[in-house]
């Protein structure tokens, strides 16, 4: 039996309300099975709080603001553990989201082993 971590499932429900532009533009992009699998958002894989998750697919992706600048070390053991976990990480800036969502669904195509050229609505 899972166990429930109620703190954590009122953040994510909090951030899930209060999405970033970069998070709900990505979210744009993967909602609805728009790329061919069911993403989620702000997901639950206690003590963390992904940005997107497939849990089919075993993957989440992640946004990095400005404040991962100086984080890089507690987003490597993040990563690690999620990992460890059997889920693929992918990160991406909120830039590189802002400026070039194409190219961003695109790789998470990619990583999904999709083939990134037939064209889906983002």
């Amino acid at each position: 039996m899972t166990k429930r971590h109620p703190v954590t499932r009122q953040r994510a429900k909090e951030l899930r309300a209060n999405m970033t532009p970069p998070e709900r533009a990505l979210w744009e992009a993967l909602r609805a099975n728009r790329l061919g699998v069911k993403f989620q958002r702000q997901v639950v894989l206690a003590p963390y709080i992904a940005d997107f998750a497939c849990r089919s697919e075993r993957l989440v992706i992640e946004l990095d603001g400005d404040s991962h600048a100086a984080r890089e070390s507690e987003d490597a053991a993040r990563t690690a553990a999620l990992e460890t976990r059997g889920y693929r990480v992918l990160r991406f800036t909120n830039a590189e989201v802002l400026n070039n969502i194409e190219g961003v669904a695109r790789d998470i195509l990619t990583a999904l082993g999709h083939d990134p050229d037939i064209p889906r609505p983002l």
